[in-house]
C-alpha cells in the first residue's frame, strides 16, 4: 500500500522530512528543471541530505527523466505487467 501511495500521490504517503524533500526535489527537477537553483540544494541540506545523497538522487532522477524521454520519443509502450497506477503521467 505504501508503494501505491508513493506512485499515486506521494504527498499523502506519510514520508519523513528527508524523503519528502527528495520527492519535492525530484518533482521540480522533472517538471521545471529550468528554475532549479542553489536554494533547492539548501532545502535538501536542511532536511538532512549530505552532498552524497544529493548527488546520488540527482543522478537517479536525471537518468529516469532521460530514459523516459527516449521511450516517449520512440513510442515505447509500458510492459504488460505495469499496473495503471505505476504508469507515469506525460512529461
Amino acid at each position: 500500500m505504501f508503494v501505491h501511495h508513493i506512485c499515486s500521490d506521494w504527498r499523502q504517503a506519510g514520508v519523513g522530512k528527508l524523503d519528502r524533500a527528495l520527492l519535492e526535489y525530484a518533482e521540480k527537477l522533472t517538471k521545471t528543471p529550468q528554475v532549479m537553483g542553489p536554494a533547492d540544494l539548501d532545502v535538501l541540506r536542511a532536511a538532512g541530505a549530505n552532498d552524497q545523497i544529493i548527488h546520488d538522487a540527482t543522478q537517479v532522477i536525471c537518468y529516469f527523466n532521460y530514459i523516459n524521454r527516449i521511450a516517449d520519443a520512440l513510442g515505447v509502450e509500458p510492459e504488460a505487467f505495469v499496473h495503471p497506477w505505476e504508469q507515469r503521467s506525460p512529461s
